[in-house]
């Protein structure tokens, strides 16, 4: 299986080899690669962005509970921001499951992709 990173920074490569493998068919799979890891890589980011921000905010959860021990007043403050976590955690792991499967995708296709051949091998549609 060919590296995804090397498939991103490549596509015309990969796909000059698949011609030269003559399996035109699987051209359009490089395309789909590329486009199934921009959004996998965009899921991940967008939860490493949620994950940065629940930590943050539970943070200031805890600072707002010790602080509602001695002004009430802040404990509503406290559950507002608890709620927003508790969506937080929701889009996380909706983004989770979209990871893993946008992964599983992208290996199935990528096993599909050929190897690249040897510069030095001869081209032609078989050994001969």
């Amino acid at each position: 299986m060919l590296d995804i990173k090397f498939v991103r920074e490549n596509p015309d490569a990969v796909k000059e080899n698949i011609k030269k493998k003559f399996q035109d068919e699987k051209l359009p799979l490089v395309d789909e690669v590329i486009q199934l890891d921009a959004m996998a890589r965009a899921a991940i980011t967008e939860a490493s962005e949620l994950r940065a921000q629940r930590n943050a905010l539970s943070k200031e959860v805890g600072k707002l509970m010790g602080q509602a021990k001695k002004d009430p007043s802040k404990l509503a403050e406290a559950e507002e921001v608890k709620a927003k976590v508790k969506a937080q955690a929701d889009r996380l792991s909706e983004l989770e499951a979209q990871e893993a499967e946008l992964n599983e995708k992208l290996r199935s296709i990528m096993l599909r992709i050929p190897q690249m051949i040897d510069p030095s091998v001869p081209i032609g549609p078989d050994d001969s």
